[in-house]
Order: C-alpha cells, then structure tokens, then sequence
C-alpha cells in the first residue's frame, strides 16, 4: 500500500496554511511533513510540531547522507524535508503534504516524479492586496515588496497538477477534499487497498 506525496505551494496571503489545516482535521489518512530547521525555537513552538529543531552540524550530517527530498537556506538558517520520514509515511499508506515554494517543490519532483503538485491562487491581486494589508503589521513599502514576490511565485503555477482558487474558503476546501478523494480512487491505489475485495470478486 503506498500514499500520495503533495506538493502545496502558494503566495503569501493566498490561505495555503489555513486550508491544509482545514483539509487534514477533516480527513483521515493524511499527514503534513514537519520540517528540520536550524533556525531558533519561537515563543510557543514546539519540537517535532511546528519543527525539528536540530543544530547546524546535524542538519550538515543529514545532508551529506542524502537524507532531504528538498532543502534550502532562508537568511542565514536552513530547512529541509526528511526524505525517510516522509518515505516511512508512504510505505504505510499515508497521503503526505509538503507546504513548500516553487523551489522546493521542483526538488521534490527530480526525486519523486510521481508526486502531485497543487498551487493556491488568490481570487484577485486587489484581494492578495487587501489580505496582506490586513495584517496591519507591514509598511506599505514592504507590501509592494510582497506583491512583487507573489507575482513571481504566481508565475510558477504552470509547473503544478491542479489549481485551486480560494476565493470562499469553504469552496476551496471543498475543491481540495475532491482533489485527495479522487485520487485515492485511481486504480493504482486501489489496487492494494482493496486486494481482498478484488480477489473474492475475481474468484
């Protein structure tokens, strides 16, 4: 029995988070892969749940081991996606999810071609805009900034599988539910999972 490996990407302000969140408390048999980092534990973070925090030296060591399915360096700290845990996940028959950039994601495809790619669009740029400016904790400087870094990761959706628009949250989410149901139903997943059906039925 294997799983499916998803790679979701998205600008920021497009509601990736909140709907990967939303999709894996209501459905069973999917996991989303926790990151290592080196970068300092956050008031409220916690070892193994937001992260595995891990220092400079054994993330190297898991590097030289060949141990990430993709892995970067984001100002001065680095972060990478175990490739036996996600692996082991699989083997069980477990949907994993990867929240990760364009970057990463195209990683991920060189090792796992199999892997299912899904991008998050927002429904208009006035709407990323008024997303990003509702924070109310940037300058307008550093939202032009952040408009202009979408745009470029926006770009990017033309490497993905699917595309999902979340303009009403829960249509959005509604999409992502069908996106995972139907392709637990594709005939090379089902093939295992229902081998005793199969066999009694072609008996």
């Amino acid at each position: 029995m294997s799983g499916t490996l998803y790679v979701v990407s998205a600008p920021s302000g497009a509601g990736k988070t909140s709907l990967v969140k939303a999709l894996v408390e209501s459905t069973s048999g999917i996991r989303v892969s926790v990151s290592h980092t080196t970068r300092a534990m956050r008031p409220g973070e916690e070892d193994g749940i937001n992260y595995h925090f891990v220092s400079t030296d054994t993330f190297q060591d898991m590097l030289g081991n060949a141990d990430f399915l993709e892995h970067a360096e984001v100002f001065g700290n680095y972060y990478g996606t175990s490739k036996s845990w996600v692996n082991e996940q699989l083997s069980q028959g477990v949907d994993v999810i990867l929240e990760i950039d364009w970057q990463g994601a195209a990683q991920v495809r060189r090792l796992m071609p199999e892997t299912v790619g899904i991008f998050i669009l927002p429904p208009s740029r006035s709407a990323l805009k008024e997303r990003l400016t509702g924070r109310g904790q940037d300058s307008e400087e550093v939202i032009k900034g952040r408009m202009a870094q979408a745009k470029e990761e926006m770009s990017h959706h033309v490497e993905y599988d699917y595309l999902i628009i979340n303009d009403e949250f829960e249509v959005a989410l509604r999409h992502f539910k069908a996106l995972v149901t139907s392709n637990r139903l594709k005939s090379i997943h089902q093939l295992s999972r229902q081998a005793a059906l199969l066999e009694e039925l072609l008996a």
